[in-house]
């Protein structure tokens, strides 16, 4: 296998670590608090926090694109930079779909071709929609998004309580590029 084919594999493989069940984990994720739109799996989220991870080491001003594909369909485009918020980017693609039933605050995204798929669980939104807490149901693993790269200082702080509250003690906070 030549390297430019497995580099993808490589990809979808280190976020797959990311994944997978930590020896000391949280408590289970507590269920999501309200419904959320569907414009949640439309447009840019910039991660503003995230729980430390092995498959986002050295990620740096990470953001997830989502474009909806109808019904309860999008595909993802995420993007890491290698190092600092100006490094080099590394990008990765993949499809989700909404689980039913669940008012828009659950969904699955698929790995290795779809061989893999990953539930997550968007725990709690701002009442305007501008930040989300997005986590895995296991409760090992946690993200703050943004619609902005740089929030706000009282809204990143009421954010931030609010993961807290969920139980998530432990974050790193990846490079933005400046507002």
């Amino acid at each position: 296998m030549g390297t430019m084919r497995s580099l993808p594999i490589l990809i979808a493989a280190g976020l797959l670590v990311t994944q997978l069940p930590a020896t000391s984990a949280v408590a289970a994720a507590k269920p999501p608090a309200k419904p959320i739109p569907t414009s949640f799996y439309s447009g840019k989220w910039y991660e503003i926090a995230r729980t430390p991870n092995v498959g986002q080491r050295d990620c740096e001003a990470p953001t997830t694109e989502f474009t909806e594909t109808g019904g309860d369909g999008f595909s993802v485009h995420q993007i890491c930079r290698k190092g600092s918020a100006g490094g080099a980017a590394k990008a990765f693609n993949t499809t989700g779909k909404i689980l039913a039933g669940s008012h828009n605050t659950r969904f699955t995204m698929s790995f290795l071709g779809g061989l893999k798929k990953q539930e997550y669980w968007v725990l709690d939104c701002a009442d305007d929609h501008s930040w989300a807490i997005m986590a895995t149901p296991g409760g090992n693993y946690v993200w703050l998004l943004s619609r902005q790269a740089v929030m706000a200082p009282g809204a990143k702080a009421q954010a931030l309580e609010r993961v807290k509250a969920l139980g998530y003690s432990k974050l790193e906070y990846p490079q933005q590029p400046p507002a």
